[in-house]
């Protein structure tokens, strides 16, 4: 039987159009697979690019400054050599050298004018006074005088505080009631204690201002033949802060609340022992300060956690401008509106541009054009910071806010151009997702650019924590939020700390707290502070 020709050839076109339709969906699913692995090869280089930049940045953070400000010539540390190397650059002259060192020498300082001096003169015997040619007695020509600073270990004694009980003796005689009259004494600062004022503000200065623990204050003592063990130390500084550091901190409280400006920051702390929570567990040391146009004031406080609710509790009654990071816990801030950092802002471009390779070119990157915004605003705020708030306020609004709208465009433009999660990914977005707050320090004057102020002021805290590395209760903790908020608060006034502290607590134990202002004449920008309180610097003034 025969086939048509026309069917067979139809069977054939067929077989070839399934043919073709196979190799359409083979090539198809090989696009597919190929675009597959490309974006699997370009998410992995991404990965790739971050962890570079990871490793970069980590590497520049151990080994490079902590500073800020990046060189532009200097992206890298491991190129230092070749980098500050200027062959053109002259080698002073030795005698430039010895010129400029010689000017350091001596103990011509303000500082040391008001040290006692002792005199120690070196002669020669009359009878050696005789001229070697002629045997004729010789004249003092001139004299020669050589300073040295020289150190004295403190002194320590007892004081025995002896008061005088006083009787009528011919009532006495007659077997009436006696009279009986007692020297007036001023209380101690512990009852019970051999601890004076003066130890107990020792001990605190050397911890909290100079970062020194007990356990090493207990070896100096030790050296020096006192046996004062760190248990007694601890116990001496709770109790002299619940008993007297207290109420005086309240008082400090109250009238950094009046204040229109806050600037706050917090800090991770350890904690041995705590009700309800594990032992070593994270707890936060909180700062409040104000600002440069307030009464100059810095509060620690001790808490449990980073909760929001610390700050609301502890700002409640405040009303005004807050400057912090972009924390959300402050949010729960009520009455105030916030301010944000333009320091930590700039810093996501600093650690852009740290976590660049080697071979970059600085100039091109979206980092250093973003770093030239910043350069602009901080050098106007440098040229402001004498002027006061309401001048600063119509500069600002002047000059500042064209240069912050003038940033705010080019973030809107770079945006959509950058990898999200990379490093510029995360500058750029920080500063468009806390645009507000960041643009709230036009509102006042009073409101700075940066909350450096609050870092600076938290750093005690920071290296005493290093020293130390933690604290044994939440007593001790508390006493040592007070402590600071003393010391540091005294420190802004211009008081020596020690000095103020021993004041403090010879003054504060025979004080009635029978009115709200009992405290006043103690506060640390009093006219009535004794001068031993100031700064030698500050008196002479």
């Amino acid at each position: 039987m025969k086939t048509c020709s026309w069917y067979n050839k139809g069977m054939e076109n067929t077989a070839e159009n399934k043919g073709l339709q196979q190799n359409r969906e083979s090539v198809d699913d090989l696009k597919n697979e190929n675009a597959k692995l490309q974006h699997e090869l370009e998410m992995a280089n991404a990965k790739i690019k971050w962890y570079e930049e990871q490793l970069r940045l980590s590497a520049a953070k151990k080994y490079g400054t902590s500073s800020d400000n990046v060189d532009e010539a200097q992206i890298s540390f491991f190129n230092e050599a070749e980098i500050t190397a200027r062959p053109e650059k002259e080698e002073p002259k030795l005698e430039e050298i010895t010129y400029e060192r010689s000017k350091k020498r001596g103990t011509n300082k303000p500082s040391f004018d008001d040290l006692p001096v002792e005199r120690i003169e070196y002669e020669i015997p009359e009878n050696e006074q005789v001229c070697e040619k002629c045997s004729s007695s010789m004249h003092e020509m001139s004299v020669e005088v050589r300073k040295e600073l020289k150190i004295i270990p403190a002194k320590v004694c007892i004081v025995e505080h002896v008061r005088k009980v006083y009787a009528c003796r011919k009532c006495q005689n007659s077997g009436q009631n006696t009279p009986v009259i007692t020297a007036p004494m001023p209380e101690p600062v512990i009852s019970g204690s051999f601890a004076s004022p003066s130890l107990v503000a020792y001990l605190m200065y050397q911890k909290y201002s100079a970062a020194l623990p007990l356990t090493r204050q207990e070896k100096i003592f030790s050296d020096f033949r006192i046996e004062i063990s760190k248990q007694n130390m601890s116990n001496w500084i709770i109790k002299a802060c619940e008993l007297w550091l207290d109420p005086f901190f309240e008082r400090l409280k109250e009238e950094l609340l009046k204040e229109t400006f806050i600037q706050a920051d917090e800090s991770p702390l350890k904690v041995l022992t705590k009700d309800g929570k594990p032992a070593g567990s994270k707890s936060y040391m909180w700062l409040y300060k104000s600002g440069a146009f307030g009464k100059k004031i810095s509060l620690y406080e001790y808490q449990q956690s980073r909760s929001g609710k610390h700050p609301k509790n502890f700002l409640n009654g405040f009303s005004g401008f807050l400057q912090t990071d972009d924390y959300s816990g402050y949010n729960s801030v009520e009455n105030v509106t916030r301010v944000g950092c333009f320091a930590h802002a700039r810093r996501y471009y600093t650690d852009a541009l740290k976590a660049l390779p080697k071979e970059s070119e600085i100039e091109s990157t979206h980092a250093h054009k973003a770093l030239e915004y910043f350069k602009r605003m901080f050098r106007f705020e440098s040229e402001w910071k004498d002027l006061s708030a309401n001048e600063r306020f119509k500069m600002r609004n002047k000059n500042l806010k064209p240069a912050m709208e003038a940033y705010l465009s080019w973030l809107q433009e770079v945006q959509p151009k950058i990898v999200r999660k990379s490093k510029l990914g995360q500058a750029v977005n920080y500063s468009l997702s806390n645009w507000e707050l960041l643009s709230n320090v036009l509102k006042d004057g009073q409101c700075e650019l940066t909350n450096n102020a609050a870092e600076r002021q938290i750093k005690p805290f920071v290296i005493g924590r290093k020293n130390y590395l933690f604290c044994k209760s939440p007593h001790g903790a508390k006493a040592s939020a007070m402590a600071y908020s003393i010391i540091e608060t005294a420190k802004m006034n211009g008081l020596n700390p020690f000095y103020y502290l021993k004041y403090l607590f010879e003054q504060l134990p025979n004080t009635k707290l029978s009115t709200p202002y009992a405290l006043d004449h103690l506060l640390p920008w009093s006219e009535t502070l004794p001068k031993e309180c100031l700064k030698t610097f500050e008196s002479k003034k």
